[in-house]
């Protein structure tokens, strides 16, 4: 009998059960984004420096309130950055509200209609976190050179985008992600544009290490459900391409043999 043990899912030397990763924003308030979170089963959570009180705004709402340290990793994010000089300095700052918490997310934006990376300040901001002993996730293109030359650098989680940031168009480029895949010796998970339990599936039976994903969750009309719902769909997405799929076929190959069939 086959086991259905998997290999270990580690990210920067830390251990984590769930291939989920998610996001806190775009929730109605903060109660139902840690319900959300519950229920998808995530063990990383992921948030914007910049749009995030952890306690620095006393009178408002605290995201730690619901997203507990002791429970989750959390997995401070540089969106909103257009350069490397303050994707760093945000990185920064995190690292000073979490006491010296290193693990980031780095994502340095193009322009504010597509919010597509900006390879080049990317790589820039890479470096320089890298030499400060951050532990890099990045957010990047779907360009299988580029996400070489991260991990060189040092990136300890490659995350290409499935589709724009929000749009929910899943994966436009499932050979390329195969591609960053099959060539990537850290975890790559796709990171943008999921939309729906069968975006998050596919990414996983591309053969990803997880699936990063935030709006299609919030932007749900049931979010604990959707947020189920992509839990699901991960691990299934997971099994399906440790199992190996069938071959695709030309022609039809029937379930039941002809050979050796009772006639009637």
């Amino acid at each position: 009998m086959t086991s259905l043990t998997d290999t270990p899912f580690n990210i920067a030397g830390r251990h984590f059960s769930s291939r989920l990763l998610v996001g806190t924003g775009k929730y109605k308030d903060f109660t139902e984004t840690g319900a959300a979170v519950e229920q998808s089963g995530a063990e990383i959570v992921t948030f914007a420096v910049r749009r995030t009180n952890l306690g620095q705004e006393t009178d408002a709402p605290n995201l730690l309130d619901v997203i507990s340290p002791k429970r989750y990793t959390l997995l401070p994010n540089t969106a909103g950055c257009y350069t490397a000089k303050d994707a760093v300095r945000t990185c920064r700052l995190a690292r000073e509200l979490l006491d010296g918490h290193n693990l980031v997310k780095l994502e340095v934006l193009g322009d504010d209609t597509t919010l597509y990376p900006n390879v080049v300040e990317t790589l820039k901001a890479a470096e320089t976190l890298l030499e400060d002993g951050f532990d890099v996730m990045v957010y990047t293109s779907d360009d299988p050179i580029v996400a070489r030359e991260l991990e060189a650098m040092g990136c300890c989680a490659i995350m290409p985008l499935g589709s724009l940031i929000g749009s929910g168009h899943g994966i436009q480029n499932p050979h390329n992600i195969r591609l960053i895949v099959e060539q990537s010796r850290v975890p790559v998970l796709v990171d943008a544009g999921i939309g729906t339990a069968s975006d998050a599936a596919m990414a996983m039976e591309l053969g990803c290490d997880g699936v990063l994903l935030n709006s299609a969750i919030a932007h749900a009309r049931d979010p604990l459900r959707m947020a189920n719902a992509m839990k699901l769909a991960v691990e299934a997405g997971r099994d399906a391409f440790l199992s190996g799929r069938m071959p695709r076929r030309q022609s039809a190959d029937p379930s039941t043999p002809f050979a050796d069939r009772i006639n009637g």
